[in-house]
């Protein structure tokens, strides 16, 4: 890091990749700070600065003293260990060590007490909840929101017909028995309960176990959310085919349709095409986090529609990655039987078959409200209405 680099970040204050500490002396704080950043996207110990970015300067003493104290820390007091880097930087008001904490590759990580931390801001936090603990394991590949028991169920729960239906179309044979040991080679059942799969993908009534998981759909007249009015409102549950279908049966009731050069007496096209819908209602469905208990919205306003799913991309992928075709699987078994119940192909060509049939899309990865939103512009229908022959051209 040169001085002018420094100069730089010392005017921005601190954010979430850099830390201020004008001298450190406790190992169980320091060994938070490096939990915080390995658990989140790494960043900057800098020490020798005060919190208000002002510079106070080290002794060569204490450069040796925090050198042997970060390699304590990060061997002994995180939780797995890590490799921090560490730079002296010399100024006219004394020295400056700085410590540099990669990214972890072993998520979760937590300090000696078991304690887990992560970013919040320019500060740092415990994890508390259940659900975050969870998305961190998530996030490592050491838990899939979809391997996990749903409390209180049972191979009971399977709606036998939707299972055996499927299970001779893609096996070619009948399953007359569904046997604990069939369903949990299938990722169906786990610990004599069903997984958030087996329940979500074959369940009589899913929503009895996990009422948040539906489509909370909504029709507005305007531009914006109007809380007391609206045009059409569906609560959209049952098994995810059901969702899925019932998703789109709304949709495309409510699309305009526009005539495209066709005759006078046709029904007209859709004015988005069907395609996008298909494509982008399976990716949610499929690829939604569902550790966290919030339902997926589709809201239709005037001039757009928005598809919001609970979670942020997994991990490093970006949106420009999700438009070149790449995928991450948050859900695999999800993703392993959808692709023999739902339009769906598992290859990552969604997305890049959605832009081809229509560019007006964007998407928004939200970390901060971890959320991901997509959004499909409508086209602009202008009417003008002939007050003496009562005819509205459009």
């Amino acid at each position: 890091m040169t001085l002018i680099e420094l100069q730089q970040i010392l005017l921005r204050g601190e954010d979430s990749q850099y830390q201020f500490k004008q001298n450190i002396t406790n190992a169980d704080s320091l060994a938070a700070e490096m939990v915080a950043m390995v658990n989140a996207a790494g960043g900057k110990i800098i020490i020798g600065v005060n919190d208000n970015g002002e510079i106070t300067g080290l002794s060569s003493k204490d450069i040796r003293r925090l050198n042997q104290l970060i390699s304590n820390v990060a061997s002994d007091f995180v939780k797995p260990p890590i490799s921090p880097l560490t730079e002296n930087i010399q100024t006219d008001k004394g020295l400056l060590l700085v410590i540099s904490v990669p990214e972890g590759l072993n998520k979760p990580y937590m300090d000696k007490s078991g304690v887990m931390w992560v970013k919040s801001g320019a500060d740092k936090r415990r994890v508390t909840s259940r659900e975050e603990m969870q998305r961190l394991f998530q996030a490592a590949c050491l838990i899939h929101a979809d391997s996990v028991p749903v409390q209180e169920t049972s191979q009971t729960d399977i709606d036998r017909w939707t299972f055996q239906n499927y299970y001779k179309n893609r096996y070619h044979e009948v399953a007359e028995e569904m046997t604990p040991r069939l369903l949990q080679n299938l990722g169906l059942l786990k610990s004599e309960q069903l997984t958030l799969a087996g329940l979500l993908l074959f369940g009589k009534i899913p929503q009895r176990f996990k009422p948040v998981f539906v489509v909370k759909a909504i029709v507005f007249p305007c531009d914006n959310v109007d809380i007391s009015q609206y045009i059409d409102n569906e609560d959209i549950d049952g098994n995810l085919v059901q969702v899925y279908k019932d998703s789109f049966a709304f949709v495309r009731r409510n699309l305009h349709h526009v005539q495209n050069g066709q005759g006078i007496n046709s029904l007209g096209e859709p004015e988005i095409p069907l395609v996008v819908f298909e494509e982008l209602l399976v990716n949610a469905l499929i690829h939604r986090d569902y550790f966290i208990s919030a339902p997926i919205r589709l809201f239709i306003f005037r001039d757009r529609i928005e598809l919001i799913s609970p979670g942020h991309l997994p991990n490093h992928l970006t949106i420009e990655q999700v438009r070149c075709g790449l995928s991450n699987m948050r859900n695999p078994v999800l993703a392993s039987h959808a692709t023999h119940i739902l339009p769906y192909r598992g290859l990552g060509t969604g997305i890049p078959r959605v832009l081809e049939s229509y560019n007006a899309v964007e998407f928004t990865d939200d970390r901060k409200a971890n959320q991901f939103k997509v959004v499909i512009k409508r086209r602009l229908m202008v009417t003008t209405h002939r007050a003496n022959t009562g005819v509205i051209s459009i």
